[in-house]
């Protein structure tokens, strides 16, 4: 299984950027997808997943009603839509797959749950 995570870039404050995550290897529809962040000097914060089954999602508070996670079933491709950009969303983000279902309590928070990750894609936002 291999993760390619792609769409980053450099943005201003209130601006959006689309990531896209192509899975590859086999299907994913018995597995939960998520994105992570990581800032520099910081550790990988989780920031969005969704039951690849049935769409349900989880987010992290500082982006719910900004962030949009989303899955392609027939591309294999998860992405994370990313408007009103703050610049302290600037961070390497990651994508992630576990071979579970997703559950609404921390076991899908945790980096450490999932099996499969991407190479990150930086993502920059200048105030």
């Amino acid at each position: 299984v291999q993760l390619q995570a792609s769409g980053g870039g450099l943005v201003q404050a209130g601006d959006s950027l689309r990531l896209s995550c192509a899975g590859s290897g086999r299907a994913f529809s018995r597995d939960s997808m998520a994105w992570f962040r990581q800032a520099p000097g910081k550790e990988r914060e989780f920031v969005a997943a969704i039951d690849w089954s049935t769409g349900n999602t989880i987010y992290l508070d500082s982006v719910k009603g900004r962030f949009t996670i989303s899955r392609d079933n027939a591309k294999n491709t998860a992405y994370l839509q990313m408007n009103s950009l703050k610049p302290e969303d600037t961070a390497v983000y990651y994508c992630a797959a576990r071979t579970a279902a997703l559950y609404f309590g921390g076991t899908s928070r945790v980096a450490q749950n999932y099996d499969y990750w991407g190479q990150g894609t930086l993502v920059t936002v200048s105030s």
